[in-house]
């Protein structure tokens, strides 16, 4: 299908680098990005925070402690403290900006962990001129629209749980259902409890709205065989070796840039 939004102009299955590759442990730092984009990754999937003076910050938690053993909410956090907190020597939190700035032909999926850092995301994204490799994301469909009314119509996003359950309903039911313009894919789990999510009949149904479907969080590779098998258009994943393999195997890993 055509694709308008350059940020997934690659053909698919894309390969999502997810938090930069969380089985190694290092999750959303500077050096699990740069080992995936070594790796050949050209997605990385990852998430952003505010500080207390308004820096977007790659991190997952809401807390500093399970990844730094550091007490500390981000949100009550300023940069300058939070640039101070170091594991192994090096910086454990970086800047939205640093990233993108480090890594200009990469893609990044971006989900807003928190309302506090909607403007600070979009606006670091605008800074970086990176509208068109970014997709923003969120679980939140109010803090997605939000997202969408300050980047605009130009901007990639996907859909939050309250949007991708309707989609998923519309599918069973064959019934229409209406996305926001830049909403460009479902990014959806395989199953929700003891629901199946994604089978045959959903990715068809997406890609007759011409949008696409990409799995989390996904790291065995029977199941990643299953997902390309059912036509999905992308994967991440904590296991990037694992990923990587298999895309090899089927022919769908990407050249080097």
């Amino acid at each position: 299908m055509d694709q308008p939004f350059p940020v997934l102009a690659q053909r698919p299955p894309l390969a999502f680098a997810h938090r930069g590759g969380a089985e190694a442990g290092d999750e959303n730092t500077v050096s699990a990005f740069g080992r995936a984009v070594g790796m050949g990754f050209r997605y990385l999937e990852t998430d952003v925070h505010a500080t207390a003076d308004g820096v977007p910050v790659v991190f997952h938690d809401a807390t500093l402690l399970r990844m730094t053993g550091v007490e500390g909410h981000l949100a009550r956090l300023r940069w300058a403290d939070l640039a101070a907190v170091r594991v192994g020597g090096a910086c454990a939190v970086p800047r939205l900006g640093e990233v993108l700035d480090a890594w200009p032909g990469v893609r990044f999926n971006i989900d807003v962990k928190a309302d506090d850092a909607v403007a600070p995301t979009v606006d670091e994204v605008r800074r970086c001129g990176a509208g068109d490799r970014v997709l923003l994301a969120s679980f939140s469909d109010e803090r997605l629209a939000r997202v969408r009314r300050l980047a605009g119509p130009g901007v990639a996003t996907s859909l939050g749980l309250r949007a991708a359950a309707r989609l998923r309903i519309a599918s069973l039911l064959r019934v229409p259902v209406r996305l926001p313009p830049s909403a460009v894919a479902a990014q959806v789990p395989v199953r929700h409890g003891r629901l199946t999510v994604v089978d045959r009949r959903f990715v068809a149904y997406v890609h007759r709205l011409r949008r696409q479907v990409h799995v989390w969080t996904v790291n065995d590779p029977a199941e990643m065989h299953r997902l390309l098998d059912l036509g999905v258009d992308g994967i991440m994943t904590d296991r990037l070796a694992a990923l990587r393999d298999v895309y090899t195997a089927r022919g769908h890993w990407p050249p080097p840039a």
